[in-house]
């Protein structure tokens, strides 16, 4: 074997095996959510929605909300055009309009930021419009963010795929979390050893207060993971959770939906690295898809691993449907159909919900 196919042969096997025992790990100790009542006579309860043009989503995740006995619930409606507030209003939620953005804030810390002061609970739990609550849901954040002790619990919900175009990248997600992360390294002090789901964030108050709110992460696309970690910079203790059958998400409805939604996180997950970024793509194209076009050192084991490792995937994330299953057989292509993402992420700026971002070394005005 020449030098150049040692190198690889090593390299994609050392990668695969580092996935693998971190998968395993996160497969005993990641902590699930399990439905349970909605306690009694404990603190008082704020549910907060930041909401910008979700007359989609609202009428399909609301009512599951305001069903979990919070004290409150409220929907921001951030500047919509579609009828957000109304359809908000009239599933029986307290709407209120946002303030214009101010110079210094990107949109969703501001919205986050108006929440957090109009709302007057103890546990604020921010939760994206997309995401759908069943029964029980409630009882389970505020026992996990019990027995955890923690002051911020982030939930990863269950993806909830359901055309072929929402199953080419949405998966990722899932990857990205519980390939690379070991869960029980969350508990080091560390800030680095912090991950975070936007989607769900479960704070104590006097802890988001004591650190400086939303204003920490005011100019960051990817608020979630920067706020979590400069609140365990402060001392803050930190936990996540997999929502399971208890919390789920529908993410995006189309390929081309997931691609633009991707592109404004990847360079900020990336140390907004573009060097970083670029060898990123190479590296999965050529441990994923390479073997299945061209006679690599160890292509036939390269490719049995690269499906079981995404079945593994959905395995630990609670999705057992044939079809969750059968998305592994995506491995090999989804490098490819990755490209447009990594290609829009390398950008000077980013365009999300009507709205333009600086990103990577711009001023963040």
């Amino acid at each position: 074997m020449k030098p150049a196919a040692r190198a690889y042969h090593a390299f994609a096997f050392a990668w695969l095996a580092g996935k693998a025992a971190v998968l395993l790990v996160n497969a005993v100790h990641f902590p699930r959510l399990r439905s349970r009542p909605t306690p009694a006579g404990g603190p008082r309860v704020s549910i907060l929605i930041p909401a910008r043009d979700e007359a989609a989503n609202l009428p399909l995740t609301l009512p599951g909300v305001l069903a979990q006995g919070a004290d409150e619930v409220i929907v921001l409606d951030d500047s919509s055009t579609d009828g957000t507030a109304e359809i908000a209003c009239g599933l029986g939620a307290r709407v209120v309009r946002g303030q214009p953005l101010p110079p210094g804030w990107f949109g969703k810390p501001w919205a986050c930021q108006q929440l957090s002061i109009l709302a007057s609970g103890d546990i604020l739990i921010f939760t994206d419009a997309d995401v759908t609550w069943h029964a029980g849901a409630l009882g389970a954040v505020l026992h996990e963010l019990e027995r955890s002790s923690a002051d911020l619990l982030s939930v990863q919900p269950r993806q909830s795929n359901q055309t072929v175009g929402e199953r080419l990248l949405t998966p990722l997600v899932d990857a990205a979390v519980l390939s690379y992360f070991p869960y029980p390294a969350i508990k080091q002090p560390q800030a680095a050893a912090t991950i975070a789901n936007g989607q769900v964030m479960a704070f104590r108050r006097v802890a988001l207060e004591g650190a400086g709110g939303y204003a920490l992460v005011r100019r960051e696309l990817l608020e979630d993971m920067q706020l979590a970690r400069r609140l365990k910079a402060r001392g803050g203790v930190v936990a996540s959770a997999l929502g399971q059958n208890v919390i789920g998400v529908r993410m995006y409805r189309s390929y081309p939906e997931s691609v633009r939604g991707f592109s404004k996180n990847v360079l900020p997950i990336h140390l907004h690295s573009r060097p970083l970024l670029l060898l990123s793509a190479v590296a999965h194209l050529a441990v994923y898809t390479l073997p299945w076009f061209f006679p690599v050192p160890g292509a036939r084991m390269l490719r049995v691993v690269g499906i079981l490792e995404r079945t593994a995937v959905s395995l630990i994330a609670g999705r057992h449907q044939p079809a969750d299953l059968l998305e592994g057989l995506l491995g090999p292509l989804t490098p490819l159909l990755a490209l447009p993402v990594y290609v829009r992420a390398a950008r000077r700026r980013v365009v999300w919900k009507g709205r333009e971002y600086p990103q990577g070394g711009e001023e963040k005005d």
